[in-house]
């Protein structure tokens, strides 16, 4: 299957040609790619600000694979994940893409139409040819037909790139050749709202399917995730959320207790009203 050629493509067409960005994987949990051990200040000026609700700029121009310059909002027209990234990392941010082109085929919406991926480049001296060898080797690694239109690599300039990021709370800087980033990505609506971050490079197609699904609704998902905060507890060991058993067993038995009390208590009072008289 095309599928399990992916790691292989990635590495011959975009990592040989590639300088820079390597260094050791963070942690999931960590939520950042560091190359080098991080000064205390270092460690502060990376990470995620979540902003959900906010609006990203649309009106921000960036230069697509062709070398065309296009608008946010032109892109944007309906449920988008944006993915920050710089193409020559040979790392992350490769792992980033890839693990969201192995989940795609499990998506049960139409992409391009239901939804649309904008990789963003936020190093400026990046250009679009390299975007263009991006959304190649992506579109033609996946395992069903994917639309060109569905999976946009973009790059720009300094100023844009920080109105986006700044826009949803992503921050980074450049150490060396390479830059010091959050592992994550986000959801937008139709008009540029945040609804949702995902972290980690592990996408799973149900998870894509529902945020898509909310982002086509407009729904933040901030709910959710206090939900899925209560409901799983993270696993040091492991490096994973895993389901929180006693917690949920618990939080039914209250609330079956209650309820039987409450069945108690009004039969009881119905049993005890006297008949009524002729």
């Amino acid at each position: 299957m095309k599928t399990t050629l992916l790691p292989w493509l990635l590495l011959l067409g975009l990592l040989s040609p590639c300088q820079g960005g390597t260094g050791d994987d963070a942690a999931p949990h960590e939520h950042h790619h560091s190359v080098l051990p991080l000064t205390p200040q270092e460690g502060e000026a990376v990470g995620i600000t979540e902003h959900l609700g906010a609006k990203i700029p649309l009106e921000s121009t960036f230069r697509d694979e062709s070398g065309r310059s296009v608008r946010l909002g032109e892109l944007i027209t309906g449920p988008t994940i944006i993915l920050p990234v710089y193409y020559r990392c040979t790392n992350i941010c490769n792992f980033l893409q890839q693990g969201l082109a192995l989940a795609l085929p499990g998506v049960k919406l139409k992409p391009g139409e239901e939804y649309r991926i904008i990789s963003i480049s936020f190093d400026e001296s990046e250009s679009p040819d390299l975007a263009l060898r991006f959304q190649k080797t992506y579109l033609t690694a996946m395992d069903f037909p994917f639309p060109t239109g569905g999976w946009r690599f973009l790059v720009g300039d300094s100023r844009n790139i920080h109105r986006l990021t700044d826009a949803a709370g992503y921050r980074f800087f450049k150490k060396g050749r390479d830059f010091v980033h959050p592992v994550a990505s986000f959801i937008v609506t139709g008009d540029g709202t945040l609804v949702r971050y995902l972290y980690g490079t592990t996408f799973l197609p149900k998870d894509l399917t529902l945020a898509f699904m909310e982002a086509q609704q407009g729904k933040v998902g901030k709910s959710i995730r206090k939900m899925v905060g209560y409901c799983f507890t993270f696993d040091p060991e492991k490096k994973s959320y895993v389901f929180n058993l006693l917690r949920v067993s618990a939080t039914a038995v209250i609330i079956c207790a209650g309820t039987f009390l409450a069945f108690l208590i009004l039969t009881g009072r119905k049993a005890r009203r006297p008949p009524a008289r002729e």
